[in-house]
Parts: C-alpha cells; structure tokens; sequence
C-alpha cells in the first residue's frame, strides 16, 4: 500500500481535529462541561435536575459523534483517498516508463566528451561490446583502430568497414580538414597529407593482420566517407563526433553511445548498408586464408602503388608500434 495511503488513515485523530466537525465536537464538549459545572453549584428544585441533563446528554451526545466521526473518517479514507494516491501512483509510473523509453529512443546511454588521450573508461565499455557481439560495423577514415581492436578483443566477429579510398584520402578529405583546424596555423598541409597516407595504408596492413580474427572481412571504399567515426555492435551503436567543431582542439574527439533500441540506432544502421551497397563504392573481403599475394594484389589496386615484401614488413612494424603504443595507451593490455 503507498506510504502516503498508510499516513493519511494512521492519523485520522490529527484530521478531526482541523475540520468543522472537530469544531463542533469541542462545542458540545464546552456546553457540556459548563452545564455539569453549573448544575453542581445548583440547589436542588432550581432546575438543576435540568441543567445536569443537559450536560449529560449533551456529554453522551460528544462521545457518540466522536467515535461516529472516527469510524466514519477511518472508512472515508479506504474509501475515497487511499484509491486517489493509488491511481495518481499508478499514472506517475507509467509516465516515468513512458520518459525511460523516450530517453532510449533519442537520447545517449554514455557521453564521452572529448580529450587529447584515449579514455580507457571509454575504450574498455567499448571493447566489452566487440567482445560480446556477432557482427562489428565500421565507418572511418582508415581502420587501423578497428583492427586493433579485432587483435585485441580476441573474439570472431563478422566484420564489415567502410574507409576512405587511400588515393584520395590525404587531399580534400573531411580528416584533413579536421587536423588542419586541429593543428592550428603551424600545420603543414604536406605533412598531413603524408601522415593521413600512412594511416590509410597501415589500416589496410591492419586489418589484413585481423584477418584471423573475424569470420569474415568485407570491406567498402568510398571516396570520402562521413566525417563522424561509426562503430556499431549487435546491442549498440557508437558515433565519434569529427563534425564538431568545437571539439577540434582535441585529438579525439566527444563520442557518443546509443542503444539498439534508439532511433539513431536505426538510422545509422540504414545509411550503414546503403554506403556497403552502393554501387559507386568499390568492395573486396579478407578471409582469415586470404594469401599474402592476393593482399598485395589488391593493395596495389587500392593504392596505386606496388607493395614489395620489405615495404609490407614495415608497414606491419609501424602497425604493431601503433598497436603497442594504443593499447598501453588506453590500457586495454595486449
């Protein structure tokens, strides 16, 4: 029963006593008390046989309204109030249940604001969601994080990503713009550009590295994808906001995780496959027997450029420092 339901009927004297009827009780009481005192300094056969009966009815009438007025006030309570708190209860519940699944819907279940270090508070809740998941969605500029995150999840997912296309991400990219403005007036654009270059190929390198991880590796080219990181699980979604602005003075930057039941969930879903299905990307797998000769194939494709033994080695050097540096970083171990 509600405490409020439990106070209201325990202190049925208190409300007695503040209402008219109450009023009227301590009336009967004084007239009551007045005539018993004056009939006792009456003679007798002066009407004090009178006087005394007056007090003395008007005394049991008191007693009766009294314990009238308290059962009659008992019942009203059960009666009338205690089902008012018990709907105005119910209807605040449903309410509250209808708040909690607008909130799922449209608002973030975790916030990470943005930061010049990886957050390992971020990148462990992350990582617990590869673990636990059956298929990893990826959209980003080259993939190298998704990869490492494969190599150190130790899970078999099935993997899908879409990156930028290495021969025209390091020019007018959406990544470039952000370091530029990232970086400030001393930043040098061929230094970028060489950098992102790096990036693109290292990721490539990387998830060719992961290939033993996943069931399977599609993986989309598109010219210039999204600027917002995606990284969607079975039960979550999480978008990396590149496309604020504000949040340029950091490395990385505000992030945000939603539910599988809100509708950014959805919608990200949605644009997701369209970008894998679109006929204007270009598509290749990695399966976890996919030979080395058949990845420098396919990098000298992608790139533009022949991949030599010597030059894969180090790319996958340069990709193992990253993913020493990234996982001490963001003490995910390794």
């Amino acid at each position: 029963m509600p405490a409020d339901a439990k106070r209201l009927r325990s202190n049925p004297l208190q409300e007695i006593f503040w209402t008219r009827t109450g009023l009227l009780l301590m009336v009967l009481i004084v007239v009551s008390g007045t005539s018993l005192l004056i009939s006792s300094g009456m003679d007798p056969g002066t009407g004090k046989t009178l006087v005394g009966s007056l007090g003395t009815g008007t005394m049991i009438s008191a007693v009766v309204s009294f314990g009238q007025t308290l059962i009659t006030s008992s019942a009203s309570q059960r009666a009338l109030v205690a089902p008012v708190i018990e709907e105005s209860r119910r209807t605040l519940q449903e309410l509250s249940a209808e708040y909690r699944s607008l909130n799922q819907e449209f608002f973030p279940t975790d916030v990470f604001e943005s930061s010049s270090e990886p957050d390992p508070k971020f990148n462990h809740l992350l990582m617990e969601d590869l673990r636990s998941t059956k298929q990893y969605f990826f959209r980003g500029f080259s993939g190298r994080h998704a990869a490492a995150r494969l190599l150190l999840s130790h899970t078999e997912p099935e993997v899908r990503a879409v990156i930028a296309d290495p021969r025209a991400a390091t020019t007018g990219s959406g990544r470039a713009r952000y370091l530029l403005r990232h970086e400030g007036a001393d930043a040098d654009l061929d230094d970028i550009r060489e950098r992102l270059r790096d990036e693109t190929w290292m990721g490539l390198v990387g998830l060719y590295l992961a290939r033993s991880r996943c069931t399977q590796i599609e993986v989309t080219i598109v010219d210039d994808p999204p600027l917002d990181r995606l990284e969607m699980f079975d039960t979550c979604v999480w978008v990396t906001l590149y496309s604020d602005t504000d949040g340029a003075k950091a490395l990385y930057p505000r992030t945000l995780r939603f539910a599988e039941t809100s509708y950014i969930y959805g919608m990200e879903r949605t644009e997701f496959l369209r970008l894998c299905n679109a006929r204007t990307g270009r598509h290749f797998q990695i399966a976890p027997d996919t030979p080395q000769e058949e990845f420098f194939a396919l990098f000298e494709k992608l790139t533009g450029t022949t991949l030599t033994e010597p030059q894969f080695q180090e790319l996958e050097s340069k990709f193992r420092s990253f993913l020493q540096d990234f996982s001490t970083v963001a003490e995910l171990g390794g």
